[in-house]
């Protein structure tokens, strides 16, 4: 018997509901790398697809925004415990989907762990920065308080694959919302190995959903659907933005627009997780 063996090469797969499941389509399209050599074939999703993430990201909500922000937090920290400890993995799949050098990957995949628990922190005092007592003429106490704003799609950047893609993706599940993910086409296996650290981080299912395929025919049945709250258009072009927004504004979705030039290294601040958010108000009399 031969010691020659044969590789197995990885069968990338979508991540819907907690699960991983091939695309309804079949159908697959070749990720090079920055020098155009073959690296995997990964699922191209159809609106099929789509429709599928979104009714598990919207079964998943009553849950994840029911939770206590200290526990959002606590799985948020798991997240980067976990991407820690494959950290070599990510530094070579950041390296050959963008190009960068060893030390540059290993950079991208340091900062974007320090993401994750950058938001994990935030978990439970984004309301206490957004929401508060409102004074009024009058014997009632006046208090707002924010509230996720339910199903969020988020068309990842299209470059700093890693990086970029924590960056739009931490902020909008830590305030409670749940998301369905729209990969870098060119660049995807990053997100579909992050999808695989979700799986094992305490995130429950259906929470973040991961596509992977053609934004143009994948994100403008998601802009459209009616039980898509918000979108997030950090990686659309300004073609595909433009679509995107009118879509959207047929059902009155947030919209977060793509920025120019947006280095994915600077401190995010709170804008993206204020963008996700609905303010409550509440009247109660004093004294009762």
């Amino acid at each position: 018997m031969s010691d020659a063996r044969l590789g197995v090469l990885k069968t990338y797969k979508l991540f819907v509901g907690g699960k991983f499941p091939r695309s309804e389509s079949g159908r697959v399209y070749e990720v090079t790398d920055s020098k155009g050599q073959w690296l995997a074939n990964a699922p191209q999703a159809s609106r099929k697809d789509a429709r599928d993430a979104v009714a598990a990201a919207r079964k998943a909500f009553g849950g994840w925004s029911g939770a206590t922000a200290y526990n959002r937090g606590q799985v948020l920290y798991r997240v980067a415990e976990m991407l820690e400890g494959r950290r070599d993995q990510f530094a070579a799949e950041v390296g050959a989907a963008d190009g960068l050098s060893k030390t540059k990957a290993a950079a991208q995949v340091d900062a974007a762990i320090d993401r994750w628990v950058w938001y994990a922190g935030w978990s439970d005092k984004i309301a206490q920065v957004v929401g508060g007592a409102n004074p009024v003429a009058g014997p009632y106490f006046n208090l707002s308080s924010p509230e996720p704003t339910g199903v969020v799609a988020v068309v990842a950047p299209r470059k700093s694959s890693l990086l970029g893609l924590v960056s739009v993706l931490a902020p909008v599940i830590v305030s409670g919302n749940t998301a369905v993910l729209v990969a870098a086409e060119d660049a995807p296996l990053p997100a579909l190995s992050l999808a695989e650290v979700l799986a094992t981080s305490d995130v429950p299912g259906g929470v973040v959903n991961v596509l992977t395929g053609n934004a143009a025919e994948i994100a403008p049945s998601l802009a459209a659907h009616q039980d898509v709250n918000a979108v997030d258009l950090a990686g659309a072009d300004a073609g595909l933005a433009k679509d995107l927004e009118v879509a959207a504004a047929d059902t009155v979705k947030r919209v977060l627009r793509p920025g120019t030039g947006t280095d994915w290294f600077a401190e995010p601040g709170t804008e993206r997780m204020t963008a996700f958010l609905e303010t409550k108000t509440v009247w109660h009399p004093m004294g009762v």
